[in-house]
């Protein structure tokens, strides 16, 4: 007895010391499965990755700049209809549950049974709240420690967050394919609507996609991604979400979604979004911009930014179309898979009509294809043809792009030669539109702000702004003679010639930059100084480093598109620099503003208002040049349209300025064309600088651009007068009105006509002579040792276009 009552004790002892063991082990495995475990009170204040959104100035979305895809929204920007659908799919018990639903994981184990005897998928059982607990704060391992975790933290998500909070966090977290996380952005990507615009089968299609996006993807797997949907429609009707007509209704329609997610709807602007972009993460940095949920305005009008796209396009073919045609871009034998093999050459995204396509047969100019997509045939366009076999003649197997065009196709090429354009407000500096080049898809590199080009002729109005800025009027005359200086290549002298070669003796400031002469311009500029022309270009926003040197007067000097036509704003406001800028305004997911470029302050807005003068607010920018001058430039500039190198916009009509502008051996081509309320430039040229060809001058693809751009422009901003100075006097000198600074309009002669200079052989050689003897005595250079040739009369214009 004493033995057992030993063995009892001793049993007992063990049994408490074994109890003892087990609850230290489960204390310990509990302290270490916990110890990392997240706080749920951080989720108060969660808020995932989402995207910032880009919008025009008319408020159309333009663009996203995102690591994740997603619009957050808050609970009460639900509609019913798409919680509805997603407490049928996921849980729904989901408001009557304290975080985990021991009821719905009995019934999904249950239902397993025979899902796993039919091969249907099985159900998990997880809850939102579980989910929301795995997705945020838990890693995806598969284990029984993760899932332990996941109840516990569940629990706390109950106790910390309201229902209504977790299923806000849930709905803005999930991935549901088409690069969407979070609804919002998934009813934009697969439906290009917004949440409120949901049909109950389009939110039923969502909330069938969380357990597997890829499963359920609408273009690959049709059939299953409807099943699934007419599934969740059901669960919706069981729940009491939808009568029976309405799920009758809504599972009898066909499940249509986009071809593919898109950031915005409107694509014309990839350029300007790709540098709005860029100056945002300047100013705040890749990942608030990439992740902070901003909102960001800009200044884009859409109307010009996709006129601008389209006058750009057109003008570089058309100057490919004048250049001939350079051959396909590929060849095939016609065996199988050519036809896909064709598919996936790029063509220009914004080309929408291009297809790929392959030369069949060719008799003459008669040549059949084949296209690449559907295996139709067709017949090129013979005057296509023609333009083709002038250079290189089309043979079977030759793969080109095609577009279709009355019951034909239109042959077409990419072109090899780029450029870019510009539209700004000159009186703010908003950019109304920029397009960087041909396509962004096939090329990222932006032209107007990134391409530091000479810009030619189109930097002549500095000079002359300069020249005005002095002792100089519209009026006063300098003399078009052959001029030569020290400094050129190999110890030679520099001469500077007119585009015609020919010299027209004694001009008006007015004619020489209305038919942009150049020597005209050099004589002008070393009257002046070079150093305070490119003082005042440097002042205007031109450039900040051109050297001082006469070259420089002729356009030798290097700057952008945009900063260059930023400058001639100041022409058409009075005479104030303008900053251009993209963006204004940018507000944290908060809607708090953080950024507003509008600075100006309005003192007087505070005081009320009765039948009063409303408060007027400063102008924009740092007066740069007297307003007197700015006016005489832009009418001379206008003059430039009306009678000089600019000859062929005449057709849009009066106050309308503009310069071209042409570098040597023709590398590049500009024209800055303007009214009052818009400013536009446009440059042309190959990325690598090398010659366009004869006679490629600014009159000849720009101007033409500038054309086609300004037809839609004028219907927004209709060009009114520029504004006069009220201190100016104004005179007519040779029929046309010009403005001269107070004093300075004496030194026109009465009757106001052009002054008769002595233009003999005599007399003309005898100028040109001491000045290029004061030359040499300058330089320590001998004069040259022949005389220039008589002046000749001028033509009634030259339309040419000048270096």
């Amino acid at each position: 007895m004493k033995i057992a009552e030993r063995w009892f004790v001793m049993a007992g002892i063990g049994l408490l010391g074994a109890i003892a063991l087990a609850g230290l082990v489960v204390t310990v495995y509990a302290a270490w499965l916990f110890h990392d475990l997240p706080d749920a009170g951080e989720l108060a204040d969660y808020r995932p990755a989402t995207a910032t959104r880009v919008y025009a100035g008319d408020g159309t979305l333009i663009g996203e700049f995102s690591e994740e895809r997603r619009i957050y929204v808050s609970y009460d920007q639900i509609p019913p209809v798409v919680i509805q659908a997603f407490l049928a799919a996921e849980d729904r018990n989901f408001f009557s549950h304290g975080g985990v639903d021991v009821s719905g994981l009995g019934r999904a184990m249950f239902k397993n049974i025979f899902n796993v005897a039919t091969g249907r998928r099985l159900e998990g059982g997880s809850t939102i709240t579980q989910q929301v607990a795995k997705n945020i704060m838990l890693t995806n391992e598969t284990s029984v420690n993760r899932k332990l975790k996941e109840a516990i933290l569940s629990s706390r998500l109950e106790a910390t967050l309201s229902k209504e909070q977790i299923i806000e966090l849930y709905l803005n977290e999930i991935f549901l394919g088409y690069r969407s996380y979070g609804i919002a952005s998934a009813a934009y990507n697969y439906f290009g609507k917004s949440l409120e615009q949901l049909t109950p089968e389009e939110a039923a299609f969502l909330a069938a996609l969380p357990k597997g996006p890829t499963n359920y993807h609408p273009k690959r797997f049709p059939e299953a991604a409807k099943a699934r949907r007419d599934w969740v429609l059901g669960e919706m009707a069981d729940n009491r979400a939808l009568t029976p007509e309405e799920l009758a209704v809504a599972r009898a329609k066909p499940l249509v979604t986009q071809d593919a997610p898109m950031r915005a709807q409107y694509r014309d602007a990839d350029y300007f979004v790709e540098e709005a972009r860029r100056q945002a993460i300047a100013r705040y940095g890749a990942q608030a911009i990439n992740a902070g949920g901003y909102y960001l305005r800009t200044t884009l009008d859409p109307t010009l930014q996709t006129a601008a796209r389209d006058a750009l396009m057109t003008g570089l073919e058309n100057y490919d179309r004048r250049h001939g045609w350079r051959g396909p871009w590929g060849t095939t034998d016609f065996s199988e898979g050519w036809q896909e093999e064709a598919r996936k050459k790029t063509t220009p995204p914004e080309r929408r009509r291009w297809q790929a396509a392959a030369v069949e047969s060719v008799s003459g100019n008669t040549v059949r294809i084949r296209l690449a997509a559907g295996d139709n045939a067709g017949v090129l366009v013979p005057a296509d043809a023609a333009w083709a076999n002038a250079n290189r003649r089309l043979e079977r197997g030759d793969l080109i792009f095609v577009e279709p065009r009355d019951n034909q196709y239109a042959l077409k090429q990419i072109p090899a030669v780029n450029g870019a354009l510009v539209a700004i407000d000159p009186q703010t500096g908003r950019v109304l539109a920029m397009v960087g080049g041909y396509s962004y898809a096939l090329s990222s590199f932006n032209r107007a702000t990134q391409a530091r080009r000479q810009p030619g002729s189109a930097f002549k109005p500095i000079v002359y702004a300069a020249a005005l800025e002095g002792d100089f009027t519209p009026a006063s005359i300098v003399l078009d003679a052959p001029i030569s200086f020290a400094g050129g290549p190999g110890g030679t002298r520099w001469t500077p010639e007119n585009y015609s070669r020919e010299y027209y003796g004694p001009q008006t400031l007015r004619r020489g930059l209305e038919l942009s002469r150049n020597v005209m311009t050099v004589r002008l500029a070393d009257q002046v100084g070079m150093r305070k022309i490119v003082d005042l270009a440097e002042t205007m926003g031109v450039a900040d480093d051109l050297p001082p040197n006469l070259a420089v007067s002729l356009g030798a000097g290097e700057t952008t598109p945009y900063d260059l036509t930023a400058a001639y704003a100041a022409f058409v406001n009075g005479g104030r620099r303008i900053e251009p800028y993209l963006i204004e305004l940018i507000q944290d997911r908060n809607g708090q503003t953080i950024f507003n470029a509008e600075r100006r302050t309005c003192r007087e807005c505070s005081r009320g208002f009765s039948g009063q003068e409303s408060p007027r607010l400063p102008p924009r920018g740092e007066q740069v040049i007297d307003p007197i001058t700015a006016y005489q430039v832009s009418s001379m500039l206008e003059g430039v349209i009306q009678r000089g190198t600019g000859a062929s916009a005449r057709g849009l009509g009066r106050w309308v300025g503009g310069k071209t502008g042409t570098t040597n051996e023709y590398r590049s081509a500009w024209f800055v064309g303007f009214t009052t309320d818009i400013v536009v430039g446009v440059f042309i040229g190959f990325d690598d600088n090398r010659p366009m060809g004869r006679g490629e001058t600014g009159a000849a693809t720009p101007v033409p651009i500038f054309n086609q751009f300004m037809q839609a422009a004028l219907k927004e901003y209709p060009a009114r007068p520029f504004l006069r100075p009220k201190n100016a006097v104004f005179r007519t000198v040779n029929g046309i009105e010009e403005a001269f600074r107070p004093g300075t309009e004496r030194r026109v002669p009465e009757p106001t006509r052009e002054p008769e200079i002595p233009t003999g052989p005599q007399n003309y050689n005898d100028i040109i002579r001491r000045e290029q003897e004061e030359k040499a005595r300058q330089d320590n250079t001998a004069p040259p040792p022949t005389a220039p040739p008589p002046p000749r009369k001028e033509p009634a214009e030259d339309l040419s276009g000048l270096y």
